[in-house]
């Protein structure tokens, strides 16, 4: 690889693989250079469409000397084969969630891979939503004084198949894993949790022995409080919200309407002055926004430091996360 342009690749080419692919070939830093998936006409279709070279077989892309970061986006009992493989090979890894949906399995791919320096990231691409983000460094600037008190909502537009919901894990592991990464990233040293779940709009789900509503209740060790609220349809759409309330103040993250901030003190109530997106709305679109910050991200850094393979993301097994047992395949 010349120059400063990252060169990544692609394991998966499914929903979530041809999203990665698009921004990786929309990034000035970056060069989509593998796309692998098994369906080679799929693989075609998508490295033709970028300039990237197609393969069946992922182990071909991860033999590419040349390579310098990886997505990992195939089913969830890939995962952590690939991930040790790919560090192995001194290559970056960005994986879709979950590690895998058993603890102990993923724990071990946490063992095998920690004395490594190679920067590993999973797909919790809430946390580079612009709006998310911005309430996230105003409360750590002490914008709104002491975190007291986080609520998380979101609420899926209609469920997923059966046939997928099936093997996602369950509602806890496949949606709500995002919320959980949300609060660890306000509060990453949670000591309590409690979970409810209930059936109450579809008997499909209830009859693979999973829920469709849950609320969560997390309790961090300077006991503010976090609360989830979880849904698999909603009649508006996407729902996706977030208020942190303070000792001096409160932040919300509200659904897209312009501008998704709004700040509460004792001087008064007021939206914020810029316009930015919800992540979770844009993933009707082929390149969701905070996908798009989440690699202009790593490009910025990568530019920064030049010498080398792939700067170190914003965060990797290597700072305070969410356990990385629970998600869904992507």
């Amino acid at each position: 690889m010349a120059g400063t342009t990252v060169s990544i690749g692609v394991l998966g080419a499914g929903r979530i693989g041809r999203v990665h692919a698009a921004n990786i070939a929309a990034n000035p830093g970056a060069r989509l250079a593998w796309v692998a998936d098994p369906l080679i006409d799929t693989a075609n279709a998508v490295a033709g469409r970028y300039g990237a070279r197609a393969t069946g077989d992922p182990a071909e892309v991860l033999a590419d000397p040349d390579l310098d970061a990886v997505v990992v986006c195939t089913p969830t009992p890939t995962h952590v084969g690939y991930i040790i493989e790919a560090v192995r090979r001194g290559i970056a890894v960005l994986c879709e969630k979950p590690v895998d949906l058993d603890l102990a399995t993923a724990r071990s791919c946490r063992e095998a891979v920690a004395g490594s320096t190679v920067p590993i990231m999973m797909g919790f691409n809430r946390r580079f939503d612009p709006s998310m983000r911005e309430v996230r460094e105003a409360v750590a600037a002490g914008a709104i004084g002491t975190l007291e008190h986080l609520t998380l909502i979101s609420r899926d537009p209609a469920p997923a198949s059966l046939a997928y919901l099936e093997q996602s894990g369950g509602i806890f592991k496949d949606q709500s894993i995002h919320d959980l990464d949300m609060a660890r990233n306000f509060l990453p040293d949670i000591v309590e949790v409690t979970a409810h779940g209930s059936n109450l709009f579809d008997a499909g789900i209830a009859g693979i022995d999973d829920f469709d509503t849950v609320a969560i209740t997390l309790r961090s060790v300077s006991g503010a409080l976090v609360t989830i609220t979880n849904a698999r349809h909603c009649a508006a759409g996407h729902d996706q919200r977030l208020e942190a309330f303070g000792s001096a103040g409160l932040l919300e993250v509200g659904n897209d309407t312009g501008s998704l901030v709004r700040r509460s003190t004792a001087d008064g109530t007021g939206t914020a002055p810029r316009s930015s997106r919800s992540s979770w709305n844009a993933m009707r679109r082929p390149t969701p926004w905070s996908w798009r910050h989440s690699w202009a991200s790593s490009a910025r850094a990568r530019r920064r430091h030049p010498g080398s393979r792939m700067a170190s993301p914003p965060w990797s097994w290597r700072r305070p996360r969410c356990s990385p047992c629970a998600g869904s395949a992507p």
